[in-house]
């Protein structure tokens, strides 16, 4: 149950937000939100994660990027799967990543292109611009790692010596 609300709900979040920067910032355009940290941005990103094959053709990204999401997908479908009764940690883990590579999906084929807008920085270091689906599928890897972490320790302790 936790993987339907949480995809619906952060694909909803990811789709909406980048509809109201689409429809609220021109192409281009910065507004300060936390100086010297954050910005709002409206970017478009043709490649992968820091623009990686942003010069190929808009025809081969889109079918690429089609491809490897559908894999990618699929694999963490069939993980969350193949999960045992009552692993809602998992299960959260696997909605996360499952919605932001949905998210930017319908981008890809909607747009040929992701939009990203929430822009990181400190100092004169700064980090590519990125949006709520990058944001999710990190969440969920990162929710994935500490669960395998904390499972692993739990077996460990019970472990006789």
């Amino acid at each position: 149950m936790i993987l339907v609300a949480v995809l619906v709900l952060g694909l909803a979040l990811d789709q909406v937000s980048k509809l109201l920067v689409l429809k609220s910032l021109p192409l281009g355009s910065q507004i300060p939100l936390v100086s010297g940290l954050f910005n709002l941005v409206h970017v478009h990103n043709k490649g992968a994660a820091f623009g990686l094959l942003g010069g190929l053709s808009v025809e081969f990204t889109r079918l690429f990027f089609f491809a490897t999401t559908s894999l990618v997908l699929g694999v963490v479908g069939y993980l969350w799967y193949r999960l045992p009764q009552q692993n809602w940690q998992a299960e959260l883990g696997y909605s996360l990543i499952m919605a932001g590579a949905l998210g930017n999906l319908i981008d890809r084929v909607r747009l040929g292109e992701v939009v990203d807008f929430l822009d990181l920085y400190w100092g004169r270091y700064h980090w590519p611009a990125f949006n709520v689906a990058d944001s999710l599928v990190c969440l969920g890897a990162g929710w994935l790692v500490w669960v395998i972490l904390t499972e692993e320790k739990s077996c460990h302790a019970s472990d006789p010596v």
